[in-house]
């Protein structure tokens, strides 16, 4: 193959591919339960999220053949297009479910905010790998990206998506892990935190994001409106047992009890037909993918790459660490999609092109 080392292939990324393929094989096949509509053949969620994952693996092959430390000089601009794209959102953006996330590009829909965190990952390695002192970092070293990181998050809220937001501050907030932070930093940055949450709830959240948070607080506040999702959740998540009541005959699912079953509540439909040993097993495979991540960060050659890597982990982890707490009811709901297995094209083509990211470090830490 001209172009391309022979070492990249010799040394292909097989447990990362496997370990991918395997979810979004296995997210399919839950949509098939979780679909609400009773037609012959495979149901169109189904079939359309087997068509993004087809997207997805493309996007997959986009992060992983050009060599990622290019991305170093294309950080920022990428950086910019995405928050031009969340401005853009809020001007051109349909209004769906009282939502403006979306932008329409002829039959598909694109949510910059999912693609805005790899942008933000990508960027904080950039920051990571450009700073040259090993000495604990100043106040002044920590405005830049906490400025750079307000700015989308910000955008986010004003959509409204408080799950997606506290995702990519979360992400940003992980590099903290590769980064020497004086502990008086620590908590003036929990200060700042607990004043942003505190401008959060008065200014951009909804009453209905409000009124979730409240009802995680105490659930037997609105059983049947806003802690309804919950209820039903763990409902379903119990009445799985050990082995599960098999495929296709999940009673929570089947009988349209669990709301958003193809999105947020997806892990729902999966531990009631596969009960404990089959979500277990699942979560299981989500570890190795992440643990493997973390591997690939410690072997990475470089600052940059290992800190891409690390992004790419965070944003696997926070995400599926935050859809299982919903479902479960430890969390309130926020609305977070669970990679590889929630229906939705954006945050599936996301997840894949950081997964080729990851492969792409692995695969060319032989290369240096």
């Amino acid at each position: 193959m001209p172009g391309i080392d022979r070492r990249l292939i010799q040394n292909f990324e097989w447990t990362t591919f496997a370990l991918v393929a395997f979810l979004g094989a296995v997210g399919v096949l839950n949509l098939v339960s979780a679909s609400p509509e009773q037609t012959p053949g495979m149901p169109g969620t189904a079939l359309r999220q087997l068509a993004w994952l087809g997207v997805g693996f493309c996007a997959l092959l986009a992060g992983l053949l050009p060599d990622y430390r290019r991305l170093e000089r294309l950080a920022l601009p990428f950086y910019a297009l995405c928050v031009v794209l969340l401005v853009a959102v809020l001007f051109v953006g349909p209004v769906i479910n009282g939502s403006q996330r979306w932008i329409v590009m002829g039959p598909a829909r694109m949510q910059p905010s999912e693609l805005t965190k790899i942008a933000v990952l990508v960027l904080f390695a950039r920051l990571l790998s450009r700073r040259a002192s090993v000495a604990d970092m100043t106040f002044g070293e920590l405005a830049l990206p906490g400025v750079l990181l307000a700015l989308p998050v910000v955008l986010v809220l004003r959509q409204p998506d408080l799950g997606t937001a506290l995702v990519i501050a979360l992400i940003a907030g992980s590099f903290l892990l590769l980064a020497r932070v004086r502990a008086s930093f620590v908590v003036w940055m929990a200060g700042a935190s607990a004043v942003a949450a505190s401008l959060a709830w008065m200014f951009y959240l909804r009453d209905y994001q409000k009124e979730r948070l409240l009802t995680f607080l105490d659930p037997d506040r609105d059983p049947l409106g806003t802690a309804y999702h919950a209820i039903q959740s763990q409902i379903a998540v119990g009445a799985g047992g050990l082995f599960g009541e098999g495929f296709l005959r999940g009673s929570q699912s089947q009988l349209d009890f669990l709301p958003e079953q193809q999105t947020d509540f997806v892990f729902s439909v999966l531990a009631e037909e596969w009960g404990f040993v089959g979500a277990g097993l699942v979560l299981c495979v989500y570890v190795a993918l992440m643990l493997r991540g973390l591997l690939i960060a410690r072997a990475s050659k470089d600052v940059f790459g290992c800190g891409i890597a690390l992004g790419v982990v965070a944003l696997l982890f926070w995400s599926g660490a935050i859809n299982v707490g919903m479902v479960l009811g430890v969390l309130p709901v926020v609305g977070v999609p669970l990679p590889f297995l929630s229906a939705g094209g954006s945050a599936l083509v996301t997840n894949m092109l950081g997964v080729g990211l990851l492969m792409n470090i692995s695969m060319r830490r032989y290369l240096f």
